[in-house]
C-alpha cells in the first residue's frame, strides 16, 4: 500500500468505504472491523461523511538555524552558571547551621516538596542516604493524607519551594513545625510564609528561569540541587564519612566494586596453583595441572607455607627457550621470581588494580598477617569487572613517581 497508514476500529453498526478502490483492505472479527487506509480517506457513516486526515504536530515550527540553537542552548547553560556563582556569594552563617542541624540529628532528615522541587528535592534525599545520612523524601499532598505519621520528634525536616506559597506547602507546615525537631526551609522569598515558618532559611537567587515564559522551574531547580548537594556533602565531612562507610552502601555496580575488598573477589587458594619451593618444574607442571581456566602464575611456598616465589607462564616460556629438556628437573627454588609484589589480606580492590597497574603486572598474590599465601588476583578476572583498567594504566604510570605505593603493597625478596 503506498503512503501513510492509519489503523482503527469501527463498530459493526458502522459503514466503512475507502477510495481508491486499489488500496481497500478490510479485516472483520466477530464485533468489530479492524480497518487500514491509507493517507486520505473518507469515513461515512450514520453521522455523515468526513475527512481524515494524518496528524500534524499543532503549532509546529520550521527548524532554526543550528548556530542559532546551539547559541540559545549554551545561554540557558550560562544563564544557570550565574545563577549558580549569584548563589555561592548568598551563602552565609545559615548553611552552616543547617549541616550543624543535620549532623547532630538523632533521627532522620525528611525533605518535602512539590512539583519540580519535590523531584530535586527527592534527588537530595537520596544523595544523604548514600553518603550516610539516614534520609526519605515526603510528598506533602500524601504527608495530609496519613504520611505525615513518618515524621518523628527527632527528625529535621527540609523544605523546598521557590516561592514558599506553594498551597500544598502551606497546609503542611505547622504540622511539620508541630512533629519534627527542626525546620529548614530553601526559597528564593524570605517573607513567604515557608521562610517564616522554618528555624532556618537558605535563601537561593531570585533568577528569572531559563525558560523564555519564565514558567519552567529551571535555574531555581538547579540552585536547590546545588544547594542539596553542597549541604550533603558538608554533612558527610562533618561525620567523617570514610571509603570503608562508602563502601558499606555502595556494595554494587561498578562504584561499589572498586570499594570491595580483594578478599571478595580474589581466586581462592583451592583453585591457584600453588607448589613446594623444592619441587621440580616437571612436578609443578604435573602437580597444578587443572581443567578449565587456570591462574597465570605458580605460588611458591616453603615448609611453613609462607609464599616465598612466584613462578609465571611468562617465565617459564623464557625458561624452555634457553634449556633444553633436562633441566625441568631444576628445583623451583632455582627458577622462581624471588622478588615479586603481592597484596595484603581485605585491601580494597581499587588498591590492586592500582598495583597491576603501576607495576604491569598480570597476578597479584593475597597474604594474611603471616606472608601465606590466601589467594590471588589475576588481572584476567579484572578486565570484565573494570573496563577501564586498560586506560588507567597510562595515568597510574604518571603517578608512580610522585605517590607513595598503596599501604597494603608488600614486596618480597626486596633489599632496600
Amino acid at each position: 500500500m503506498e503512503g501513510c497508514e492509519h489503523r482503527g476500529w469501527l463498530d459493526r453498526g458502522k459503514m466503512l468505504s475507502f477510495c481508491p478502490a486499489n488500496q481497500r483492505r478490510l479485516i472483520v472479527s466477530n464485533n468489530a472491523a479492524w480497518f487500514l487506509f491509507s493517507k486520505k480517506t473518507t469515513l461515512a457513516n450514520t453521522d455523515g461523511a468526513r475527512r481524515m486526515e494524518s496528524p500534524r504536530r499543532r503549532g509546529h515550527r520550521h527548524a532554526k538555524d543550528r548556530q542559532e540553537q546551539l547559541a540559545r542552548g549554551v545561554s540557558v547553560v550560562q544563564h544557570g552558571v550565574s545563577a549558580l556563582m549569584q548563589l555561592a556569594h548568598m551563602m552565609d552563617e545559615e548553611f552552616v547551621l543547617a549541616a550543624d542541624k543535620i549532623a547532630s540529628m538523632r533521627g532522620n532528615l525528611i525533605v518535602c516538596g512539590i512539583g519540580k522541587a519535590g523531584l530535586i528535592g527527592r534527588k537530595i534525599a537520596a544523595t544523604f542516604s548514600s553518603t550516610g545520612t539516614r534520609s526519605h523524601f515526603l510528598h506533602p499532598s500524601e504527608a495530609l493524607h496519613g504520611d505525615l505519621g513518618c515524621v518523628g520528634p527527632n527528625d529535621v525536616v527540609l523544605v523546598l519551594s521557590n516561592s514558599g506559597t506553594s498551597q500544598e506547602i502551606v497546609d503542611l507546615l505547622p504540622h511539620l513545625s508541630r512533629r519534627a525537631s527542626s525546620m529548614i526551609a530553601v526559597t528564593s522569598k524570605i517573607n513567604s510564609p515557608l521562610a517564616q515558618a522554618a528555624d532556618i532559611t537558605l535563601v537561593i537567587p531570585n533568577c528569572p528561569e531559563a525558560c523564555r515564559l519564565n514558567l519552567a522551574p529551571t535555574t531555581s531547580t538547579l540552585a536547590m540541587l546545588a544547594l542539596g548537594d553542597a549541604l550533603a556533602m558538608l554533612v558527610c565531612e562533618n561525620k567523617e564519612f570514610g571509603q570503608e562507610d562508602f563502601a558499606e552502601l555502595h556494595p554494587g555496580g561498578a562504584l561499589g566494586l572498586r570499594l570491595a575488598s580483594v578478599d571478595e573477589l580474589m581466586r581462592p587458594l583451592d583453585e591457584c596453583r600453588v607448589c613446594h619451593q623444592d619441587s621440580s618444574i616437571r612436578q609443578m607442571l604435573v602437580e597444578t595441572a587443572r581443567p578449565g581456566r587456570r591462574t597465570g602464575a605458580v605460588m611458591v611456598e616453603n615448609d611453613q607455607h609462607v609464599l616465598v616465589g612466584i613462578f609465571t607462564d611468562s617465565d617459564l616460556t623464557r625458561f624452555l627457550g634457553k634449556h633444553v629438556q633436562a633441566d625441568l628437573d631444576s628445583p623451583l627454588h632455582a627458577v622462581m621470581t624471588c622478588e615479586f609484589s603481592a597484596i595484603c589480606a581485605g585491601a580494597k580492590l581499587s588498591e590492586a588494580i592500582e598495583i597491576l597497574s603501576q607495576r604491569r603486572i598480570s597476578e597479584l598474590p593475597v597474604v594474611n598477617q603471616f606472608d601465606q599465601a590466601i589467594g590471588l588476583i589475576d588481572i584476567t578476572d579484572l578486565i570484565g569487572l573494570e573496563p577501564n583498567l586498560g586506560a588507567m594504566d597510562h595515568t597510574a604510570a604518571r603517578r608512580i613517581d610522585h605517590d607513595a605505593p598503596p599501604a597494603s603493597l608488600r614486596i618480597f625478596g626486596s633489599t632496600l
